[in-house]
């Protein structure tokens, strides 16, 4: 009976694995989405929770387990306390790259991937100094997949669109290499 689904209302969970329709989330290799459904499948006779999360920018549709969740690394968005630890980064000093650039675009990647919104902001801050030289393609996708990223949870959190979250984000860049 693969992929019968019925409503799911939260029976026998945590509330600290319990998210709401509609809430926006995080899930760690994807950004920003939001809960669309929490749905029971059923699979081989056995019944599976899911959430159901529709993330726009991906047109894409993730179902993720209930008991899973946390292990998977869907979070909440980060509050707003954090937000200034996100601008606190971007105005800190680059790090700088003295290794071969194969493995600070891993360590680049595992970063954006990690779900952890300052080491994104690390990433973002690291990479901008090129921003008006000539980048290889990878550093360029790198680095606007952080500032998409980042953009999108800095967005959600001050409930202003994304282009305008990028607009702030590259200000206070921009500011830090002026003082």
């Amino acid at each position: 009976m693969l992929g019968q689904k019925s409503k799911f209302y939260g029976v026998g969970m945590s509330s600290a694995e319990e998210f709401a329709v509609g809430e926006k989330v995080v899930y760690q290799s994807h950004g920003v989405g939001e809960i669309i459904a929490k749905e029971v499948e059923i699979i081989s006779g056995f019944e599976l929770k899911v959430y159901v999360i529709s993330f726009l920018q991906d047109k894409m549709t993730l179902r993720v387990p209930v008991g899973r969740a946390a292990s998977s690394g869907l979070r909440s968005i980060v509050d707003k306390g954090e937000v200034e630890r996100i601008y606190s980064t971007l105005r800190g000093k680059a790090k700088q790259g003295n290794r071969m650039w194969s493995r600070r675009a891993q360590e680049y990647e595992t970063k954006i991937n990690s779900g952890n919104i300052v080491a994104v902001a690390e990433v973002v801050r690291d990479l901008y100094k090129n921003v008006d030289s000539d980048r290889s393609y990878s550093e360029r996708t790198i680095y606007e997949s952080a500032l998409n990223r980042l953009a999108s949870e800095v967005a959600v959190l001050e409930n202003i669109d994304k282009d305008s979250a990028i607009g702030k984000l590259l200000d206070t860049l921009k500011e830090k290499i002026a003082a």
